[in-house]
């Protein structure tokens, strides 16, 4: 009796190690996480999974109103956030960026999102990290509680670069010149 006592305990042992701390619920929000950054949520994004986190980035592509009053956005926390191209930043690699639930209330109410042209809102998202989320379809999204503008949107100037235009006018105007003497050979 004494061995199957040991036995049954040295089974359930491990089960008992890794269940949840009394008065926990599923689903329920992991303790705060302190602030990530959008390339490390996203190399090991399990291990944030259901954590309060805070994450700094610029705010592109579109802001998806849904009926319900939420608003979709995607968050670039990439060095292009702090530093575009078309600011003198500097090529550094891909982008990265995770989508963002704001709720009704707590939208701030930017009018437009970053692009090409318009470095958008530089913010801060505090937000509980939704990974595979079973009620959206398996979407991986931070679920935004709170939000603090760092940088208001800046529109970003190109600066005309003569040489390519110089270039491009030069071979139009070959084009054109061996356009009319073919004209003129075929006229003659």
């Amino acid at each position: 009796m004494r061995r199957r006592t040991l036995a049954l305990i040295a089974l359930l042992a491990p089960a008992l190690l890794v269940a949840a701390p009394a008065g926990a619920e599923a689903g329920a929000p992991r303790p705060y996480s302190s602030s990530v950054s959008v390339p490390d949520l996203l190399a090991d994004p399990s291990a944030y999974s259901g954590a309060t986190v805070v994450v700094r980035g610029e705010l592109v592509g579109d802001f998806g109103r849904r009926p319900d009053g939420t608003v979709w956005t995607q968050l670039n926390g990439d060095s292009y956030a702090e530093a575009p191209l078309l600011a003198g930043g500097r090529l550094t690699g891909p982008n990265r960026g995770i989508g963002v639930r704001f709720a009704a209330d707590l939208w701030p109410g930017f009018d437009r999102p970053g692009g090409y042209r318009l470095r958008g809102p530089l913010v801060e998202v505090t937000g509980i990290w939704r990974y595979h989320d079973a009620a959206r379809t398996g979407e991986s999204y931070l679920d935004a509680t709170g939000v603090r503008l760092l940088a208001e949107p800046v529109v970003l100037e190109e600066p005309m670069r003569s040489t390519p235009l110089v270039l491009g006018l030069g071979l139009l105007g070959a084009a054109a010149a061996v356009g009319l003497a073919t004209r003129r050979r075929r006229d003659t």
